[in-house]
């Protein structure tokens, strides 16, 4: 006998995930995800399907990189639909026993532009590290793109295979110099282990399919080999917990940043309020220089949301902020930089 499943109490938001999901973030960058996340969107079974797991589950990317790797068809909505019913058992014990860490390192593209104006010694602290691909921003090439022309910066000993583009929308946020990094660690709550094929096989998964982002597996494989001939130090524990105590142990003499991309949207908002205050708070009780880098997407913060530009395109990018203030438009995946937005004294949203 088949049960019939109970909507859950938390329905419309679901759905209104899901079409956000599809319409604000794959659009026009992930067809087939597009079309998967408006499919469930408009289908009864299945977000009542999906409302029967625990919250950490219902999440898109955990739930289409799930189905992918345990064989699901790039098919168009209806067909894999049909799929993933069949293989729901194994796709949400696959979800169970991982995580969304995509560990994007072409957002240290859009990480440069802060990190190389800091004089000095910089120690580094990331939550949310994954495999720590983003702690290693001084071992990448960039090129960025400019209405003035393009700008190379490569690491003190040379070119390196991972190139990491970007279009800036002003010439003078190309990164003149690489941080001088003299310290770096993360926090995560499963730790990658870059020189591990699986878990790299992992992460590629979790790349969205479509041409937009074939570049960014090669990318990631590249990182990974980089990362795994000298791994960063990341440590397991909940960022909440953990990053006073690991903050301390940086060296004093260097400007310690905290960064993080696309990672508190995952806590609730007292949480993430908690964080934020955490964070701003951090330079006084260690008694001494720190600078917090957030790349989120909107919506993560009110506060930092209000200081957005009332027409800026917020699609396919974060509100990055230094020390709770709105400086730039960030590509989700670090293609695109934008700091116009704030530099002509644009009006702010009435309704952030």
């Amino acid at each position: 006998m088949v049960h019939a499943r109970p909507m859950p109490d938390d329905a419309g938001r679901l759905v209104a995930y899901y079409e956000d999901f599809a319409r604000r973030w794959a659009h026009g960058t992930s067809p087939l995800y597009e079309e998967w996340a408006a499919g469930i969107a408009a289908n009864p079974d299945m977000i009542m399907r999906i409302g029967s797991l625990p919250p950490r589950l219902r999440q898109a990317n955990l739930l289409f990189a799930a189905a992918r790797w345990e064989g699901a068809p790039l098919n168009e909505y209806a067909r894999w639909q049909s799929w993933l019913v069949e293989n729901w058992d194994a796709v949400v014990a696959t979800a169970s026993v991982r995580a969304t860490q995509t560990n994007e390192v072409g957002r240290c593209a859009t990480l440069m532009p802060v990190l190389s104006r800091i004089d000095g010694r910089v120690a580094l602290l990331e939550v949310g590290a994954a495999a720590g691909l983003c702690l290693l921003p001084d071992r990448y090439t960039y090129r960025y793109a400019s209405p003035a022309g393009v700008h190379d910066l490569h690491p003190a000993d040379g070119a390196s295979d991972v190139v990491l583009t970007c279009r800036i929308d002003d010439a003078r946020d190309a990164p003149a110099r690489m941080p001088h990094v003299v310290w770096r660690a993360g926090i995560d709550l499963s730790p990658v282990d870059p020189a591990d094929p699986d878990a790299i096989a992992w992460l590629a998964t979790l790349i969205w399919p479509g041409p937009d982002h074939d570049a960014r597996v090669a990318r990631l494989r590249g990182a990974a080999a980089i990362a795994a001939a000298d791994p960063p130090r990341v440590d397991t524990g909940d960022l909440l917990d953990r990053v006073t105590a690991l903050a301390a142990e940086s060296p004093a003499e260097a400007t310690l940043v905290l960064f993080h991309s696309a990672v508190l949207l995952y806590l609730d908002a007292p949480s993430r309020a908690r964080f934020a205050s955490l964070a701003l708070s951090l330079g006084e009780r260690l008694g001494r220089r720190v600078v917090w880098l957030s790349n989120e997407s909107a919506g993560t913060y009110p506060e930092v949301d209000a200081q957005v530009p009332a027409d800026a395109d917020t699609a396919h990018r974060f509100v990055q902020s230094v020390d709770g203030r709105a400086v730039a438009l960030a590509g989700q995946h670090g293609a695109v930089y934008e700091t116009r937005p704030f530099r002509n004294g644009a009006t702010a949203r009435d309704d952030a």
